[in-house]
């Protein structure tokens, strides 16, 4: 039998990143129109497998229910944090995704599956705290592991970690199918929108073969 996937999701970190590349490669007004293609991220992450678990975690601004209302209709459970009122962060968000993901190793315990972690954070590894030390924790205990995410936003530990134990997925390979451009821009200014374009799984489940960058 497959083993299932637990899809674990830092849509702030995927969000940030997107709009980092969209500005590379589109230009200034696409870092403020792209924005990610939920159902095609979401099935990037499953690729087709048995999906046990998909959480993801966010920031509640009301301007967001929309997107948040988007990613709940995909089947992906959802959990909102209210930002700092200070600091303007988000509160508790990467505490809550490794919480979850601690408590399915714990739960699924003699029957691992495989952690899908949809993040570029490798902070707090050497305190032994933050999500690559968790996915070591995890890969210990029999779980396989991939990591997706933007090239620029990936802890190149945690990347160079995932490329020898497990596989890491560029999501930069997959920009214009997980990322679309709206049809205005900054100060309401119409512009033609860009599409998704179909998603291609070929090349997915491959282990990566490069070293990281």
């Amino acid at each position: 039998m497959s083993k299932r996937v637990f899809i674990y999701w830092d849509n702030s970190n995927l969000f940030i990143g997107a709009r980092t590349l969209a500005r590379e490669l589109e230009g200034e007004d696409a870092y403020y129109r792209v924005r990610l293609e939920f159902q095609n991220l979401l099935t990037l992450a499953h690729a087709d497998r048995q999906i046990a678990r998909a959480y993801a975690v966010g920031s509640v601004p009301p301007e967001l229910r929309a997107v948040w209302n988007r990613l709940e209709g995909t089947g992906v459970e959802v959990d909102l944090f209210e930002r700092g009122e200070f600091s303007g962060r988000e509160q508790g968000v990467d505490q809550a995704l490794q919480t979850r993901m601690l408590r399915d190793a714990i739960d699924n315990n003699g029957n691992p599956g495989i952690v899908v972690l949809l993040t570029g954070d490798g902070a707090g590894f050497y305190d032994g705290v933050g999500f690559h030390a968790d996915i070591e924790r995890m890969h210990a205990r029999g779980w396989q592991v991939e990591v997706l995410s933007w090239e620029r936003s990936c802890s190149r530990r945690m990347r160079n970690w995932a490329e020898e134990n497990g596989n890491f997925v560029s999501l930069d390979d997959y920009y214009k199918s997980i990322t679309f451009l709206t049809d205005v821009a900054p100060g309401g200014r119409l512009a033609l929108p860009r599409y998704v374009a179909p998603l291609d799984l070929s090349q997915r489940l491959e282990p990566s073969s490069s070293n990281g960058a």
